[in-house]
């Protein structure tokens, strides 16, 4: 007892170092969430697991029902009966027990009748018992096998909305900085224009650009509410509860050896193929399940049973008698108009299905793999051009702020700079965006870890 308080203390340190963002975060009622915290999250909380958790806890209840079969059975069972008319006995006439012409009757048994009895039955030979029990013995790493693609999807589907929040957050930021600058320059032009600096195109065309840029920024922030609540709906939090994302929306290239050695263990290592050529193997024992009806069962049973009959209610002066008996039962199914054959068919078609969705998966995962390497490839293009593009953009507005400062450039230039900045800024992110979730899609179709 002592070393279990003593594990359970240390278990409980080491969860609080873990974990520290997300302990501590909730004592002051937000909830700080890292990528690996909200992971963890989603493997405990997550609805879809819980389920899948559930179908655990019965496959193996139902190898117990399955060993059950091959176990000795023992029933009891007890009867009262009161007889209000007695059956009778008919003797005929002109006999050694009927000496008379007429046929005689004689009352057979009495009033109240009891009896009570167990019968205990052993199954020696079924082959249909056996097979079930391998069956449930597989059905249990079946289960086992669809609990981890459950938790591949659901480790999936945080790091799309944990990226796809990261995305909202610099798309807001980018909003922001949009907004601000437009409302800066309005505010300089605004001033220029009073003191005469400025035309009146200018003013209005700086009015309609810090106008136009405020309802991006709402929108963007609908966009980042709209992915926390999605986040929150993973990892099973109140809907209403403060989160704060904590990571960076950077870009970290996955090294291209790297993605050639685990690409090629994709189909082996992937828990759905696994899953799928294990319910193969179900069918095929599903096949031989169909195949024992043409085999006999052989059983071993005993019985005992403690018997009265009397008039009277005076039960502690009744006559009891006892019977015992054992045997054996050999039971086998002759003709049943074709219905064996036909389930056995069934049951070869059921395994060839499942069959042709093994190689679909298999083939499936490769185009998958083959997919995501090309989207890494592509977004990884896409970012070292928008860089340089993001570069060259924050420097012309330089310029065009420069310029229009010295008289010799115009309003337009400005808006369109910035706008330029905006776009450049926006497509960055994006493609930063792009290639974390194409590399997301790319290990959940080889099964790697989650790091």
């Amino acid at each position: 007892m002592r070393r279990i308080k003593v594990g359970r203390i240390l278990f409980s340190i080491l969860f609080i170092f873990t974990h520290a963002d997300l302990v501590f975060s909730q004592q002051s009622d937000t909830l700080t969430l890292s990528m690996e915290s909200a992971i963890s999250l989603a493997l405990k909380n997550n609805w879809d697991i819980l389920i899948s958790e559930k179908d655990i806890q019965k496959s193996d209840a139902q190898i117990d029902e399955a060993y059950s079969n091959a176990y000795p059975r023992l029933n009891f069972t007890g009867n009262y009966s009161r007889n209000i008319k007695l059956p009778v006995l008919f003797l005929p006439p002109n006999t050694a027990f009927n000496p008379s012409s007429e046929t005689q009757t004689f009352e057979l048994g009495s009033k109240n009748s009891i009896d009570a009895g167990l019968t205990l039955s052993q199954v020696l030979y079924s082959q249909k018992v056996n097979t079930a029990i391998k069956i449930a013995s597989e059905y249990s790493e079946y289960s086992k096998t669809g609990n981890a693609a459950t938790r591949q999807q659901v480790i999936l589907a945080v790091k799309k909305t944990f990226y796809t929040i990261l995305l909202a957050k610099e798309l807001v930021k980018v909003s922001r900085q949009s907004y601000e600058a437009a409302k800066a320059n309005f505010d300089n032009v605004s001033l220029m224009f009073k003191q005469g600096a400025a035309s009146e195109y200018d003013y209005l065309r700086s009015e309609v650009q810090a106008a136009n840029a405020h309802p991006m920024l709402l929108q963007a922030e609908n966009g980042l509410d709209l992915a926390l609540s999605s986040l929150k709906n993973l990892i099973a939090v109140d809907i209403n509860m403060p989160v704060n994302i904590k990571g960076e929306f950077i870009f970290k290239e996955v090294p291209q050896d790297e993605i050639l050695a685990v690409s090629s263990k994709a189909v082996e290592n992937n828990p759905l193929v696994m899953q799928l050529k294990i319910q193969e193997s179900l069918l095929d024992k599903n096949i031989l399940i169909q195949r024992s009806d043409y085999f006999p069962t052989l059983a071993l049973f005993g019985q005992y049973q403690y018997q009265t009959q009397d008039n009277s209610f005076n039960i502690k002066d009744y006559k009891w008698a006892n019977s015992i008996m054992i045997g054996l039962q050999l039971s086998y199914l002759i003709f049943d108009g074709f219905g064996r054959s036909a389930r056995i068919e069934q049951a070869i078609v059921d395994k060839e299905k499942v069959g042709l969705g093994v190689r679909k998966l298999e083939e499936g995962l490769k185009v998958q793999v083959i997919q995501s390497e090309m989207k890494m490839d592509e977004a990884k293009k896409r970012i070292f051009a928008q860089g340089k593009s993001l570069q060259q953009a924050d420097k012309a507005l330089n310029i065009a702020v420069t310029r229009y400062k010295s008289g010799v450039g115009t309003q337009l230039e400005i808006i369109d700079t910035q706008a330029a900045l905006t776009f450049a800024k926006t497509n960055y992110s994006q493609a930063v965006y792009d290639y974390l979730i194409a590399k997301s899609d790319w290990e959940f179709a080889v099964s790697t870890s989650f790091n």
